[in-house]
């Protein structure tokens, strides 16, 4: 799978991820580190990547306008630099795999892995 790891997340990952044989690049080798929030998941929709953060705007920008990608790993765990972090990725990515080609939110937090796919759906009025 090719991911692509937002500035939140330590580019160290890029070797533990790839070990696994997925093709991964961090922001800071291929973006400017102070570019908008908006160009980053375009980059990686537009170079057919996943994008893996700790950031919920993602997330949230994805649901206010109803894209259908690109798909999303959101990360809400607190060690970043954890390698139990790598390891629920990694098994993550591989669990989820159909789902995020397809387009995807995966959600990993307490190590387990939360699939949503895109594009939301509006909620139906109360």
């Amino acid at each position: 799978m090719k991911l692509l790891l937002d500035m939140n997340m330590s580019p160290d990952m890029v070797a533990v991820i790839a070990a696994h044989g997925h093709d991964v690049v961090h922001w800071s080798a291929v973006g400017d580190h102070r570019a908008p929030d908006a160009l980053i998941p375009s980059w990686a929709l537009n170079h057919g990547r996943v994008l893996v953060t700790h950031d919920l705007d993602f997330a949230a920008i994805l649901a206010a306008t109803g894209a259908a990608g690109p798909s999303v790993i959101q990360i809400r765990e607190q060690d970043l630099l954890s390698p139990d972090l790598a390891r629920a990725l990694v098994n993550a990515i591989r669990l989820a795999g159909p789902a995020l080609e397809a387009g995807a939110v995966v959600t990993i937090h307490d190590n387990r892995a939360r699939i949503r796919v895109l594009p939301f759906l509006p909620r139906a009025a109360d």
